[in-house]
Parts: structure tokens; C-alpha cells; sequence
């Protein structure tokens, strides 16, 4: 075989960008598609599964997103809390409580699941409202979350 060599990006090789995205009425699964993409690194081509090769994320007005159909009510989040039974609430309930917590637990779904997926979620910033404290860091703002027509 002749010598192409394939491209593995290091540790401190990559230049990590920062993202800002506005979620009011973006749908959660989309968007959090694609914050997971940009966390990863895939959106480049010199992606590299084991090196993490993503950007930084804030995404703003976290409490306008929407899902589709009637997930609203339907859509549950279950947890363990150590006595017998399950924790249960709806997505509704939730968006009240917690707002940040629905956006933040579809995209670490949809990242690696060690200890590389728990770094690059360190690296995703979620806001209420439409203010955070990452001006110094000049952030690019992006469209994410929008169907594509393909």
C-alpha cells in the first residue's frame, strides 16, 4: 500500500471556536442534534473520535423551546432517587422547573457515553433569557436546529 496517511488530530492541535445559538421556538430534538455535532466535532474535517476536536456552545432563551405533537403532556422524564419507585414528570412541568435541564439532557443523549462525552458537555453553556457572561469570549452566532430540506 502507498503512503496516504490519515489525518489524526492531538489534544492541542484544534482551535475551539465559540457558538452562540438562540433556541426560542426551535424544536428541542433538532436543535439538540446539532449542538451535539458541534460538541463533538463533527461539523469539521479533522474530526477524530478519541481527541476532542469540538466547540464551545451557548445557547440563550433555553426556556422557548417547543416540541412537536403533544409531547408537552405526554413526554415523561423518569428518575432513580434511591427509595423504591420512580420520580416521574412531564415535559411541561419541567420547562417550569428547570427549563435548561430539557435541551441539556437531549444532547447528552446524543453525545459519547464516557468519559470523552461528559467533557464535551462541559463545553455546552445553557441560558434562561436572552443574556450570558461569555462576551469576552466574542462567541459566532449560528443557525441550528432549522428542517432541512434535503
Amino acid at each position: 500500500m502507498a503512503g496516504t496517511k490519515t489525518y489524526m488530530a492531538k489534544p492541542g492541535d484544534v482551535e475551539q471556536k465559540w457558538l452562540i445559538v438562540d433556541a426560542t421556538d426551535k424544536v428541542v430534538g433538532r436543535l439538540a442534534s446539532d449542538i451535539a455535532v458541534a460538541l463533538m466535532g463533527k461539523h469539521r474535517p479533522t474530526y477524530t473520535p478519541h481527541v476532542d476536536t469540538g466547540d464551545f456552545v451557548i445557547v440563550t432563551n433555553v426556556e422557548k423551546v417547543t416540541f412537536s405533537g403533544n409531547k408537552w403532556d405526554r413526554k415523561t422524564y423518569s428518575w432513580y432517587t434511591g427509595y423504591p419507585g420512580q420520580k416521574t414528570i412531564t415535559a411541561r412541568a419541567r420547562l417550569e422547573r428547570t427549563p435548561e435541564r430539557i435541551l441539556r439532557e437531549a444532547v447528552r443523549r446524543m453525545l459519547p457515553k464516557s468519559k470523552l462525552g461528559v467533557q464535551m458537555l462541559t463545553k455546552l453553556k445553557l441560558f434562561v433569557g436572552p443574556d450570558h457572561v461569555h462576551q469576552a469570549q466574542q462567541p459566532e452566532a449560528v443557525e441550528m436546529g432549522v428542517k432541512q430540506d434535503r
